[in-house]
């Protein structure tokens, strides 16, 4: 299929066809599989800590790494992308949880799933292209700081329940809870972002994160040993085990399907109320896949069909809630780590799914012990990644002043306000700036005299002007009072307008 014809393209299942029309073997089989297992390791305690830092228990984000991981590897439209809860999330789910509970944070996600669909329909999938780099580095960046934030509790260990929404009450809260810090808390923290830092320089095919989790785990367990108190999951988060008795931890069942309204969380909320929310899930939610898909893309030689990949991504957002999973997105890292292990189709993800349903049913005994902050300083190393710095600070020192200001009108916007603002004035912030730098290319010049344009002389009292460039509202006002400057007392005047690439209403009612 040409590329023009991935860009327009909608087909269910786009991804996997696809790859079954190319002819598939037992090799390839046996290379998804490897992947899978692989990325599927790398999902569990990704799943349980993003779902945590978005306010609910840790089995949902499992339930998401699961049941959307299948579902959108199976229909969606980019062969290596795996998705699940993803840290940009975090920003937009916590408040929710927050303000309406699981039920609404999940009928969120219905409605956001549903927006996505429409995406699909309507063919939107090229808007990504329209997005300016220094507005996705500025959100991406502030989603990064936001998450940091929001990681200060548990990786210091701070005696709070919650965080408030707004971000001045969470510094003012968090500023004054810091000199309680847990020492246990943060010495686990600490080597367990130690040996993430230090991992990654060995260049090892482990991600960093498991030996990480691994060493925080022993640790954690022998500060226990000795009786020393240390938040874990399973002193954090409990459930109702089969017998009627409560249990600690994450609860060893397979997800069950149940309405969302009969989740946790207040009853009765008009839906209006969660259309901004939804809305956010939506945008953030195409950005973020249709980006990864890109990545991937470049790193594999393939082409990702966009329309297909939302549509992809709206069923496994209205699948998923019903099966008590959270929003979820494609995740660039998992998606990476995907590749590299070698996969070649979209089983590879369904493998995935089906590691963490394996994990969920079989090791939850074990997951239970993982120390609070070492989830932490996991979300923390992911923000940092999720950051780019680099790429940041190199837009800070080379890209014109527009550029710079539009990163960092974007970047606070994110962190003090929300996403959606902060896209949306950024969006309108660049416009105004592109606009104005396309308005200062049109040009006047006088060509009256140059014999190469005006072969004839001219009669008396007669100029030939030529105008240059687009000739659009922003420009018009501008152009046509330097033609009145330039042709006063002139009996007639020429316009040659061979070089005006566009001309809009503004400029035509200017004309």
């Amino acid at each position: 299929m040409s590329h023009r014809a991935h860009l327009f393209s909608l087909r269910i299942c786009h991804a996997l066809r696809e790859s079954l029309a190319e002819g598939y073997n037992r090799q390839k089989l046996v290379k998804d599989l490897l992947a899978g297992v692989t990325v599927g390791i790398i999902a569990i305690p990704l799943a349980m800590a993003l779902a945590i830092a978005s306010g609910v228990p840790p089995q949902y984000g499992l339930y998401t790494a699961i049941i959307a991981g299948f579902v959108i590897a199976l229909t969606g439209g980019s062969r290596f992308s795996i998705s699940g809860p993803t840290a940009a999330f975090v920003v937009i789910l916590y408040p929710i949880a927050l303000k309406y509970g699981l039920s609404g944070l999940l009928l969120a996600s219905v409605l956001a799933g549903v927006m996505l669909v429409a995406m699909a329909l309507f063919r939107l999938g090229r808007l990504i292209e329209y997005i300016p780099e220094s507005v996705t580095l500025g959100f991406t960046s502030g989603i990064a700081i936001v998450i940091v934030i929001l990681q200060i509790k548990d990786f210091f260990g701070l005696p709070l329940a919650a965080l408030p929404e707004h971000f001045g009450d969470k510094i003012w809260l968090l500023g004054q809870q810091l000199p309680h810090f847990a020492w246990p808390s943060l010495l686990v923290a600490a080597v367990t972002l130690a040996v993430m830092i230090g991992w990654r320089r060995l260049n090892t095919a482990i991600p960093p994160h498991l030996p990480a989790l691994l060493v925080g785990t022993l640790l954690g367990l022998l500060l226990l040993q000795f009786g020393i108190d240390l938040p874990t999951v399973a002193s954090r988060f409990s459930y109702t085990a089969a017998d009627g008795s409560l249990a600690a931890g994450v609860p060893p069942y397979l997800p069950y399907f149940d309405w969302p309204w009969n989740r946790p969380g207040p009853a009765g909320e008009p839906l209006s109320f969660l259309l901004a929310a939804a809305f956010a899930i939506a945008m953030l939610g195409a950005i973020e896949s249709l980006l990864c898909a890109v990545v991937l893309d470049n790193a594999s030689g393939r082409r990702h069909s966009a329309n297909s990949e939302l549509l992809g991504q709206g069923l496994g957002n209205i699948i998923t809630p019903f099966f008590g999973g959270i929003t979820a997105t494609a995740a660039l890292a998992r998606s990476s780590a995907n590749l590299r292990a070698g996969a070649q189709s979209p089983i590879a993800g369904m493998v995935h799914a089906l590691v963490v349903l394996l994990a969920l049913l079989l090791l939850t005994p074990v997951l239970a012990y993982l120390p609070m902050a070492a989830l932490a300083a996991l979300l923390v190393m992911v923000a940092w990644g999720m950051s780019e710095a680099p790429k940041a600070w190199h837009l800070l020192k080379t890209a014109p002043r527009g550029d710079v200001l539009v990163f960092l009108v974007c970047l606070l916007l994110t962190v003090v306000f929300d996403m959606v603002i902060a896209i949306t004035a950024g969006i309108l912030l660049a416009t105004m700036l592109f606009m104005k730098d396309i308005a200062a290319m049109t040009k006047v010049t006088d060509i009256s005299s140059n014999r190469k344009q005006v072969e004839q002389a001219l009669p008396e009292g007669w100029k030939v002007l030529k105008i240059s460039g687009p000739l659009f509202f922003a420009a018009a006002d501008r152009i046509f009072a330097e033609v009145a400057l330039l042709s006063q007392q002139q009996r007639g005047l020429v316009l040659y307008m061979d070089g005006v690439p566009l001309l809009d209403a503004g400029g035509l009612a200017a004309l």
